[in-house]
């Protein structure tokens, strides 16, 4: 259960191809192979030779086949007997025997001069044996005999020093071509070329012999056909080979499904703080008695050399919940507040033409918005009779209207322009009573609305949100057809210059940030055909996690009807992702290995992503954790709607790896769909369009090839309509911002149906992609 609040799209940690490695892959055409008789780079010395090998006396003699290498050898210990008596010199005496015209006498045993070897003729001076007896094989064959050095050691006769060791010197040969025909290799070329001889047992220590004539003209023994050097061999073709290279985009992302917290709260609760690390806060324990004395994630991997990885903490997956004030008084248990803030202004008498029935009637704005709210009321009243709704009107002035023992305030002229003023009167004004005493007097209030006067919408939605601060998970609900266009959060007079946008633009950020901190969820509602300049005002529901949204007058009842059943089950919700010092947060504030996001209000749907990956400029301390696991930290702090401040820990355990093939195997495309659409959002409300531009297409062309990895007809259908959904940012992005500019020539702002389509796609969830596919087909 606990594993639905991390997901991973990735079934490892990703790290691509280190530089040295794609260098090598790039020149391996023109590399200078190791000479075939020297030992492999990673070949260990040993520390004794090995025992001669085994002799088998009832071996064939059949003089119509070779020798077998048994015998041979058995030939060549017999003629150590045939060795002549030189003088002892640290110099190969070799050469001696061409002097010589009569075969050497036997000596004795008795030897003063250091051990003598037998040395295997060379291939091209070997005599042909294929039509000699094995008999006369030992009486003609020529042997050569040399000294050893006095400083070498005998390898059959002693042992080696333990602390002995040696380095064999490069070769210098070029690589070897063989032809690309074999066939063509002639029988005269074969036939001149004997099979090798056998390996005596003095001689283990030195690499097999490497053949480089075709199987069909000799039979090379099971060493031969696999050679030591690695090099030599051609790589294995196989199926996924085109998919090993490095993958475009980033499969290393983290879903995390806030939803979920509170249906996973059933893990058991700790009492008080965590010991966490001074400098990056991290919990390596959930146990009462935790000490940190060394912080996993502040290691460093390259104070080593070379880079070392640090040991994981924890095996497997960890999940601690603790509370962090336990003496903490919580806030009343009151019912939330839901407050319609309706724009009742001159602009709100527009008329549309609709059917009812058999007939055509036109019907203004404001009607449309009255008939939505009263069967909200009604509904409200039959299935939660102690929600407590209010209602806050504005045109030229402001009205919190009041109750049957209370009567409406209206706040007008140089109250609107005071921020400090109005939240005063908010917090003066009372809260309404449950909604079934209030039903009835609420409904005739809303009846006796009329549309006059301009649009104070930035004093209302400060006083909207200071009234509903008293409890948080409270909603604000703002209605509107137009700009807003009193001195407090202008947005109208956009030709004055930058400066009267900016102070509109802190405006609304400040209200926003307002709004989260004191747990309210704010929702944006515009009557499609306006220009409301969601692209400002939407900066509200962004930061509090409400929605934006351009409905038709129809379809009011139905989107406020969403925003209401979506209820809020935690405030001030800040997430926090941890990860070790050679792996860093990508998309986040936060350059290194520790992302923050403040997410304010969560709903049962709530879902965020997170992007993360290898610093590039490690590459070295990549490759090395390749075959390693490390671990992944996530805290989440919130509040309950009713309750007290918990910290949720949750801590897994992910292998690395750079298999490019084995990453798209076990790809998510949901979840990589769902980042890519939550981060090239992000980026296209900020203005950086050319980014949100780019980030959407490496992430598509990472899915394409999972798709083409995998060959899977669904995922390749899902993706299709995915696209459909990116269309706006990958190439109509232009038709979705005004064309003339606000704040510079370079920079363009979001047109209201832009807005509306970036805030909802950089809020946007699994469920809420599906169903949006779903209308499409």
């Amino acid at each position: 259960m606990c594993r639905l609040m991390m997901e991973f799209a990735c079934g490892f940690v990703y790290v691509s191809p280190s530089v040295t490695q794609k260098d090598s892959q790039r020149s391996n055409a023109n590399v200078i192979k190791r000479s075939a008789l020297l030992p492999p780079l990673s070949r260990v010395r040993p520390r004794a030779p090995p025992p001669p090998p085994p002799t088998n006396p009832t071996e064939d003699k059949s003089p119509k086949s070779l020798p077998s290498p048994t015998k041979i050898i058995e030939q060549l210990e017999k003629g150590r007997e045939l060795k002549k008596v030189v003088k002892s010199t640290p110099f190969y005496e070799n050469t001696e025997f061409h002097k010589k015209s009569e075969v050497t006498s036997s000596i004795t045993p008795q030897q003063t001069t250091p051990p003598r070897k037998t040395a295997l003729l060379p291939p091209h001076m070997r005599p042909a044996a294929s039509s000699q007896p094995l008999s006369s094989l030992s009486a003609n064959t020529q042997t050569f005999t040399y000294d050893l050095p006095e400083d070498e050691p005998d390898l059959n006769m002693q042992l080696w020093h333990p602390d002995y060791s040696y380095t064999t010197p490069e070769g210098t040969g070029v690589q070897v071509k063989l032809p690309a025909d074999t066939s063509s290799v002639s029988a005269q070329t074969s036939a001149s070329a004997p099979p090798l001889p056998p390996r005596p047992s003095f001689m283990k220590s030195i690499p097999d012999y490497l053949v480089l004539l075709p199987s069909s003209h000799s039979s090379p023994s099971s060493s031969q056909k696999s050679p030591s050097d690695p090099s030599l061999v051609p790589p294995p073709a196989s199926k996924g080979s085109a998919d090993q290279g490095p993958l475009p985009g980033n499969p290393n992302v983290v879903l995390v499904s806030l939803g979920k917290l509170l249906s996973e709260e059933r893990v058991q609760t700790i009492q008080g703080e965590p010991t966490s690390c001074s400098q990056c806060g991290s919990v390596l324990d959930s146990s009462y008695d935790n000490v940190v004395n060394t912080c996993y994630f502040c290691q460093s991997w390259q104070s080593a050399s070379p880079p070392s990885i640090p040991q994981c903490p924890l095996t497997g997956y960890q999940d601690g919940l603790f509370l962090l004030c336990p003496n903490e008084t919580p806030p009343c248990a009151a019912k939330a507040l839901l407050l319609f803030c309706i724009d009742i202004s001159g602009s709100m008498s527009i008329t549309s033409q609709v059917s009812e029935g058999e007939h055509l009637v036109h019907r203004s704005r404001l009607q449309f918005v009255k008939e939505a709210v009263l069967q909200c009321v009604q509904r409200l009243s039959e299935q939660q009779p102690d929600i407590r709704v209010g209602l806050i009107t504005f045109n030229y002035e402001v009205t919190m209207h009041g109750y049957d023992n209370f009567a409406s305030r209206v706040l007008s002229g140089a109250e609107l322009t005071d921020s400090n003023y109005l939240k005063e009167a908010a917090a003066g004004f009372p809260s309404p009573p449950p909604l079934s005493q209030t039903k009835d007097y609420l409904q005739r209030q809303v009846l006796g609305l009329s549309e006059s006067g301009t649009t104070a919408l930035g004093p209302a939605a400060l006083l909207a949100i200071a009234m509903a601060s008293r409890q948080p998970g409270s909603k604000v609900i703002i209605c509107t057809d137009g700009k807003a266009n009193t001195e407090l959060g202008n947005l109208e007079e956009e030709d004055i210059g930058a400066r009267t946008l900016l102070s509109s633009t802190i405006f609304y950020q400040e209200l926003g940030e307002y709004a989260a901190s004191e747990g309210v969820t704010v929702s944006v509602l515009s009557i499609e055909g306006t220009d409301c300049r969601l692209d400002e005002l939407g900066r509200l529901a962004d930061r509090t996690g409400g929605k934006v949204v351009i409905a038709s007058p129809k379809s009011l009842h139905q989107e406020f009807e969403q925003i209401i059943e979506n209820r809020t089950i935690a405030t001030h919700c800040t997430v926090t992702l941890l990860l070790p010092q050679s792996l860093h947060m990508r998309g986040e504030r936060q350059a290194g290995h520790k992302g923050t996001r403040e997410v304010g209000n969560v709903d049962r749907d709530t879902e965020i992503t997170f992007q993360f990956g290898a610093n590039e400029q490690d590459a070295e301390v990549a490759a090395a954790a390749c075959g390693s696991r490390v671990s992944i930290q996530l805290q989440i702090r919130y509040r309950q709607r009713n309750g007290p401040t918990l910290l949720r820990v949750i801590t897994s355990d992910r292998d690395v790896s750079d298999d490019s093939s084995a990453a798209l195997s076990s790809l998510s495309l949901a979840i990589i769909q769902l980042n890519s659409s939550q981060a090239s959002a992000a980026l296209a409300v900020r203005g950086r369009f050319l980014d949100a531009r780019r980030e959407g297409e490496l992430q598509r062309k990472l899915i394409e090839r999972a798709i083409e990895h995998n060959r899977s007809v669904e995922d390749k259908q899902t993706y299709q309509d995915w696209v459909k959904t990116m269309e706006p940012i990958y190439n109509n992005i232009h038709n979705f911002t005004r064309r003339i500019s606000v704040v510079s020539d370079s920079q363009q702002s979001l047109t209201d149906a832009g807005a509306a389509l970036l805030y909802a796609m950089k809020h946007s969830n699994r469920k809420s992609i599906s169903l949006k596919n779903k209308q499409k087909l």
